[in-house]
Order: C-alpha cells, then structure tokens, then sequence
C-alpha cells in the first residue's frame, strides 16, 4: 500500500550493509518481506569516525541484521550514493522508503525535504509551511534530527533562517553538512 509517497506493509526481514564512499563508511537498512518484493530503505547511515562505529549506529537504530549481499535494488542505491559522494550528483527521489516508525509529523517534513532540488536549500520555517504547519519551525529542526534516512531524505539542504547552517546530527556536526552541500554546488559560504 502506498500512502503519503512513502509504502507502508508489514515487512519481516530487516538488513542492513556498510560501504566505503569517498566520504567515509556509510551503512543503508532496508527491509524486504520476500525475496520478489521490492526493499523499502528503513535507515541510512552517514560515515562516524570509523566502519565500526557506523556499523555500531545503524545497528542501534535499525535493529537489522548485517548482510553481505544486499539484494539489486539496495546495490544499485549503494552505487548512486558512492557516484554521489565523488561529484556525480544524484537524484535520490525515486527510492522507495519505510518511515512506519516515523511520527505523522515528521513524515511530512521528510516529504518537504524530498522535495528540495540538489544544489539549493530551505529553511527550517519555509520546511514547516510545506509541512502544514507554519509555526513549527523548531519542530521540523527536531523532526529532521531524528531523520532515520540522512542524505536520502536530506536534512542537510535544510538551514536555520539568514542562511545560518543550523544544527547537522551527523558525525562532525555541520562541517558534515558543509560537505555535503559543497559537493552538491550549493552556496556554502554562509558558514563562514
């Protein structure tokens, strides 16, 4: 079933995977009921400081198995998000996700930021008029520091106002998300 663009079913196998990428060990979680089924993406990890301590976090927040074979559909994510990472900028829009454990709140900022073009970013307030609730800036701030699918769904084109880099939860902060922006052209300079 598919409802708000994200599909919603009962799944019953939950893997997840590591990967080198040029900007560190990244992991992905996915969960798939059956071996014909498409994966929904339940988690993406950005790199910590080490393999292991990403493999330790999406762990702790998927409660996956480890896999290493992940099925087509999450190897083909896998290469797209390492083509990203080197310059060659990706469209991340058509992936199926898995955001059952999502608050309906949060699920309208994820779907917000879906929507914000590679290279460009919004703020905190323009992300809470698109989620319904204009008043709910700081409420979307916390609903994308909870995002379980970083990059995917990306939080890090989202800035506090006066283009201020607001807060980034990944492993070294908004130096991360400076990254991140400068590899997708976006306007940096405003960290400085």
């Amino acid at each position: 079933m598919k409802r708000d663009g994200y599909n919603r079913t009962s799944m019953n196998s939950a893997h997840y995977h590591i990967f080198k990428t040029a900007l560190g060990p990244c992991g992905i979680a996915w969960n798939q009921r059956d071996a014909r089924s498409r994966p929904l993406v339940t988690h993406f990890q950005l790199p910590e400081a080490t393999a292991a301590m990403t493999d330790s976090r999406i762990v702790g927040k998927s409660g996956a198995s480890k896999s290493d074979s992940p099925p087509r559909a999450i190897a083909e994510i896998i290469e797209r998000v390492c083509r990203h990472f080197e310059g060659e900028i990706q469209d991340f829009g058509d992936i199926d996700l898995d955001l059952d454990e999502s608050p309906p709140f949060a699920r309208q900022v994820y779907k917000a930021a879906r929507k914000i073009p590679v290279g460009q970013t919004r703020t905190y307030g323009q992300i809470a008029k698109s989620a319904g609730n204009p008043a709910a800036a700081r409420a979307v701030g916390q609903a994308l520091g909870q995002n379980p699918i970083a990059l995917i769904v990306p939080c890090h084109r989202v800035l506090a106002a006066g283009g201020k880099s607001g807060g980034f939860s990944a492993h070294g902060g908004c130096a991360t998300k400076a990254r991140m922006l400068e590899i997708e052209g976006a306007n940096v300079t405003m960290f400085a």
